[in-house]
């Protein structure tokens, strides 16, 4: 493992400074941020969400064969919109929005997590390739460049799989 540059660090501590900068009701709130002793790691401290991700959530689910009522869909659906909205009003592109990164605060309350991937947006689009396969939309797959439409890609991809787990 090699130890981070000057540079390295300097980049990890501008996008904790985006972290820092959050504050919103559906965006997993931000703590504090620390190297460890040796400088290999970077440690962020995020809010505890003790009801864990939607995805374990929707999989845990799905083993007991219970579905999701529609209101429940509707209340999950426009909180994670409302988050993303908060990042995109701060010209933050999430880049891996997904069911896994979706904190479940209560059995009701969600909130967007791991903006690990996170660009603060300087220009009309980015192009680097990044996130989750399932997740990401066309633009992506074929190396052209994308802006905030990428992230509520993302959030319909999570809308169907919530929609396929609905009671009827």
């Amino acid at each position: 493992m090699m130890k981070l540059s000057v540079k390295e660090k300097e980049n990890a501590l501008n996008e904790v400074r985006i972290l820092a900068s959050i504050t919103h009701p559906n965006i997993a709130g931000y703590n504090e941020a620390f190297f460890e002793e040796s400088g290999h790691f970077l440690c962020i401290v995020m809010e505890y969400a003790p009801f864990g991700d939607l995805s374990r959530a929707l999989r845990k689910r799905q083993a007991q064969r219970k579905l999701l009522p529609e209101d429940l869909i509707w209340s999950y659906f426009i909180q994670i919109a409302r988050g993303l909205q908060a990042l995109h009003a701060q010209k933050i592109l999430h880049r891996d929005v997904k069911t896994a990164n979706v904190l479940r605060m209560s059995g009701e309350i969600v909130k967007l997590g791991d903006l690990g991937v996170a660009k603060l947006m300087k220009g009309a689009m980015t192009n680097t390739q990044i996130g989750t396969p399932h997740y990401m939309p066309p633009e992506v797959w074929r190396n052209r460049p994308y802006t905030f439409n990428s992230d509520v890609w993302a959030l319909g991809c999570i809308f169907g799989e919530l929609l396929q787990r609905q009671q009827q």
